[in-house]
C-alpha cells in the first residue's frame, strides 16, 4: 500500500467514525476494558485472572511457558484472548520467540506474525508488547496490517510512544481497532494501582468508555480482585475489547460471516526461549 493510499483511507475512516461517534447510545454507563499483557509466563497469577468474575481480556505472549494452558482456562471461564505480538524497541530489549524487527522483510515478519496467531488458542485479537521502535515504522505497520487483515482479529495499540502510527495504518485496512488509554501499573506499588485505575474510571466518565492495559503482577491482581466487583454499584462497567468496540460501534459485528479466513491452530512446539521483557517500556510522554 502507498503512503498516498494509507493517507487517503485514513482521512476516509476517521471521517466516518467522527460522523457516527454521535450515534453512540447515551443511556449505555460508563465502560471500561481491562487488558492484561504478558500472559504465559506466571501460571499462578495467570489462573487468579482467568478465575475472575469480570469479562477481562488477557493478552499472552507467544510460545511463553504457560501460553496454552492458560489460553485454554481463559477461554473455558469466558474470557476473550488477544496475541501479545513483541515488537522491536527503542532500548533494544530482548523480545524473545516471535519478535517483530525492522531487519525482517515482508515475507519474514508475516510469517513470524501468522505463526504466533497460530500458536494462541481462541485467539480474537492482537496488541503491540513494547514496539515503541517499530510501531512508528509505516512499512512495518504495513506488513503487520496486511497480515491481520486476512482473519477475524481486531488490533489495540497498546501506545508505548505517543508517535505511534500502529493504529492509524490498522483504521487505514478497516481493521477493528483501538488504542489504550492508561497504564495500570508501570509501577508496581498500590497507591499507583488505584491512581491509574480512578484516572480510567475518569476517562471513561468522560468519554463513555475506556481501555486499560495491566501486567499479571501480584499487587495488580490484588486489586483488581479486590475493586473490580464494587464497580457495579460506582455505576461502572466492564467489558472485553470486542464488547467495547460493539458498544462503541452501534453494536454491529466486527466481521460478516466468512469474511475473513479462519486461523488454523498450530499449537506451539517448545521453543527454548531467550530473555524477555516482562512489561512494556513506559512510554515518554503519554504515561498519563
Amino acid at each position: 500500500m502507498s503512503l498516498i493510499r494509507y493517507l487517503v483511507l485514513a482521512a476516509a475512516c476517521l471521517a466516518a467514525a467522527s460522523a457516527s461517534a454521535g450515534e453512540s447510545p447515551r443511556e449505555l454507563p460508563p465502560t471500561i476494558a481491562i487488558i492484561i499483557d504478558d500472559m504465559g509466563h506466571n501460571l499462578h497469577e495467570g489462573r487468579r485472572l482467568a478465575n475472575m468474575d469480570q469479562p477481562l481480556t488477557l493478552a499472552f505472549l507467544p510460545y511463553r511457558r504457560f501460553t496454552e494452558q492458560l489460553a485454554n482456562l481463559a477461554h473455558q471461564q469466558n474470557k476473550e484472548i488477544m496475541l501479545h505480538a513483541p515488537m522491536a524497541n527503542t532500548q533494544n530489549f530482548s523480545l524473545g520467540a516471535g519478535g517483530l524487527t525492522p531487519d525482517m522483510d515482508e515475507h519474514t515478519l508475516s510469517q513470524t506474525l501468522r505463526r504466533s496467531l497460530q500458536s494462541i488458542p481462541y485467539v480474537s485479537g492482537v496488541n503491540n508488547h513494547m514496539g515503541s521502535l517499530l510501531t512508528q515504522q509505516l512499512q512495518a505497520m504495513d506488513w503487520v496490517m496486511k497480515e491481520l487483515d486476512k482473519y477475524p482479529v481486531y488490533f489495540v495499540d497498546s501506545r508505548t510512544i505517543a508517535s505511534s502510527v500502529a493504529g492509524d495504518v490498522a483504521t487505514a485496512y478497516r481493521i477493528p481497532n483501538m488504542t489504550r488509554d492508561v497504564f495500570l501499573d508501570h509501577e508496581q506499588t498500590e497507591e499507583f494501582v488505584d491512581r491509574q485505575f480512578k484516572l480510567l474510571i475518569k476517562r471513561a466518565k468522560e468519554n463513555g468508555s475506556a481501555v486499560g492495559i495491566g501486567h499479571p503482577h501480584k499487587v495488580t491482581v490484588d486489586y483488581l480482585e479486590k475493586h473490580l466487583p464494587l464497580l457495579d454499584e460506582q455505576g461502572i462497567a466492564v467489558a472485553t475489547v470486542s464488547g467495547l468496540w460493539a458498544m462503541r460501534n452501534g453494536n454491529r459485528a466486527m466481521f460478516a460471516e466468512g469474511e475473513k479466513q479462519a486461523i488454523r491452530p498450530a499449537y506451539a512446539a517448545k521453543i527454548k526461549l531467550g530473555s524477555d521483557e516482562s512489561v512494556h517500556q513506559t512510554p515518554k510522554k503519554d504515561v498519563n
